[in-house]
């Protein structure tokens, strides 16, 4: 049977575990050429072996998104290897929750360089790509978070709240180039990302948080 996405080429950052990897299974089964990006070159090629095994194709690029080096040279290698991309799935995040009084400042540059500047480069680079073929698809994974703030997560809203920001102008920027822009916004999801959070306090409440209700699995946000 013909799939959904048959030929596309789909480029997903943050592909090496959770919704990346989830989203990547799930994109490679439907028939598109999935190019796997993330820092974890092992995981990468693990994931690579896997959708190759059940018949996909997966081209693993180890990728810093942080670096705009790096991401302009994973969406130009995707489409110089492939011959195109036609949909750019823009996941790499991480939650580092803490107070803002007292908070650890590099936590916040890092969710800020990761959620907003490596969402902003690898769409720089991608754009100039779907204007030329007359089309194109980006998906920012958000979150809830990006329209509620709590305390303790400020800094995490407010990257994510950026995320939707960005969204809505790209949106009506390329809306007359036949660009999509989507935003999937994910309540609390059966992750690692708990396991970055640096201030052991937020760890707790936040792993409080997640045993008082039924979190989403990846594979749910992946089928969004």
């Amino acid at each position: 049977m013909a799939g959904k996405l048959d030929n596309k080429v789909v480029i997903i950052t943050g592909a090496s575990a959770g919704i990346g990897e989830a989203t990547a299974i799930a994109l490679a089964a439907e028939g598109a050429k999935v190019v796997i990006a993330a820092r974890r070159g092992d995981r990468l090629e693990a994931l690579a072996k896997r959708i190759e095994s059940s018949g996909g194709q997966a081209l693993p690029i180890v990728t810093d998104i942080t670096d705009e080096t790096q991401a302009n040279n994973l969406i130009q290698k995707a489409n110089a290897e492939l011959g195109r991309v036609d949909i750019l799935v823009n996941n790499a995040g991480i939650a580092l929750t803490g107070n803002i009084d007292g908070g650890n400042t590099s936590d916040w540059r890092r969710m800020f360089d990761i959620n907003v500047f490596g969402l902003l480069y690898a769409t720089h680079a991608v754009l100039p790509i779907f204007k030329a073929q007359g089309s194109g698809h980006i998906v920012n994974i958000s979150s809830v978070a990006g329209r509620l703030a709590r305390a303790g997560v400020g800094i995490y809203n407010a990257t994510k709240w950026g995320v939707n920001a960005i969204s809505e102008s790209l949106r009506q920027e390329v809306l007359k180039d036949n660009i999509r822009v989507t935003i999937i916004e994910p309540g609390l999801v059966n992750t690692e990302i708990n396991n970055h959070i640096t201030d052991p306090i937020s760890k707790q409440i936040s792993e409080e948080r997640r045993k008082s209700i039924k979190a989403l699995e990846s594979e749910d946000i992946a089928r969004a």
